[in-house]
């Protein structure tokens, strides 16, 4: 199939004015409730991982134990559970657990099926051991957070209808470790199967952060990619606007615009730090193979240098300076009173507003393939001769343009 060619005859549903819409009115409880009205269960289920297990060590029993946990959660939404067993370098043993689900599929110009895939994932490991001095730390920001998201998506997604995407959430183990979950899974897929991933959803530390902020990878600081590897980051950012989560739940979900020029991805080159994140996790592998992706995380950019970049200003939490993964501040104890009253609870809008964003955005389909609303209706003007040559747009309209 040519993507491009693909592309150019979406653009000309758009420019005939016949586009199906496929937003939240797709969805089985109806579009008049409020977005991302989910309730307090992921909330509650990342810091009941936080608390049973504090410390989640890459390779250690309390990670175990937490990936047991995460399995389980999600077998009691009714899925079946793929683990995914993989060793470190001390031979020691960790596991990414997995959740597919299969969308209707896309079509492409001629009629025949596409399939398109994306993954969503977080890490579920933290950053201290017991043999730290960590206070009450529990890892609730870095990264039960993540895990409260990913499984928030995974109790919703079955209420939207017409998902076209073949879904993958997964539960990556040993994220800290230099991202091995995430490479053991992406080594795991067929060629096929990755050149299938249209985008890569991370969630990492959405808790503690002063800012929610949504992120492209390094990969699109390449100028002839640009717009191809930020498209999803842009369609994210337009569910949070139109659906203005931010007057509506308090949520605002930035871009980092902070325009420092600096060597961001190490290539010798300037770059101009913008809608990229200088905080690695788990979409770093998906990244490097040249697969968009969309990173959500909490953190402050509003500095003039990268090095004075932290998580947060609160003058309650400057004991390292600012910032809260992997010190004894990431804890319940410690946020939870300053994040917490009884009318707001930042945990749980975060990790509902995040799921929301990404379930909307998924409902967008797919940049390079027909969901089958969009073949019939395709078909049907071409047929009343509303689809010409003339109304097709240049190649110049699709990839890389920006």
């Amino acid at each position: 199939m040519k993507t491009g060619k693909i592309y150019r005859l979406i653009c000309a549903f758009l420019a005939a004015a016949v586009m199906i819409p496929l937003a939240s009115c797709s969805k089985k409880d109806g579009s008049d409730k409020a977005p991302a009205a989910f309730g307090p269960y992921g909330a509650s289920v990342a810091r009941e991982l936080a608390d049973k297990y504090p410390f989640r060590k890459a390779y250690s029993e309390g990670e175990r134990g937490a990936g047991e946990f995460i399995k389980t959660r999600f077998e009691e939404l009714g899925y079946d559970v793929k683990v995914q067993e993989f060793s470190g370098s001390a031979g020691r043993l960790s596991h990414n657990y997995i959740v597919s689900i299969e969308g209707k599929g896309f079509f492409d110009e001629n009629g025949d099926e596409v399939r398109r895939k994306v993954v969503i994932g977080a890490h579920y490991d933290d950053a201290l051991s017991e043999l730290d001095t960590a206070g009450g730390y529990n890892g609730i920001s870095d990264n039960a957070s993540g895990i409260g998201c990913i499984l928030t998506i995974a109790s919703k997604i079955r209420t939207y209808e017409d998902m076209g995407f073949d879904i993958d959430i997964v539960a990556f183990g040993a994220g800290l470790s230099d991202y091995a979950g995430a490479y053991c899974y992406f080594n795991s897929l067929s060629g096929e199967e990755r050149d299938q991933i249209e985008v890569m959803y991370c969630i990492d530390s959405i808790y503690a952060g002063d800012k929610m902020y949504a992120s492209a990878g390094l990969n699109s600081l390449n100028p002839n990619k640009k717009y191809e590897m930020r498209r999803k980051l842009y369609q994210a950012y337009d569910v949070a606007y139109d659906r203005e989560l931010a007057s509506k739940n308090g949520y605002s979900l930035l871009y980092n615009e902070s325009n420092i020029i600096a060597d961001i991805n190490g290539d010798g080159s300037p770059d101009i730090f913008r809608e990229v994140s200088n905080r690695p996790s788990d979409y770093v592998v998906f990244d490097k193979a040249g697969i968009p992706v969309v990173y959500f995380d909490s953190c402050d950019y509003f500095f003039d240098t990268l090095e004075e970049m932290k998580e947060t200003k609160n003058l309650q939490l400057q004991q390292f300076g600012g910032n809260i993964r992997g010190t004894s501040l990431d804890a319940s104890s410690v946020l939870d009173p300053i994040f917490v009253s009884d009318d707001e609870d930042r945990l749980e809008i975060r990790i509902n507003n995040t799921a929301y964003v990404i379930l909307e955005s998924l409902m967008k389909g797919s940049d390079h393939a027909m969901t089958e609303a969009q073949y019939e209706q395709y078909l049907k003007d071409l047929k009343e001769g509303k689809i010409t040559e003339s109304t097709v747009p240049s190649e110049s309209m699709g990839e890389g343009a920006a």
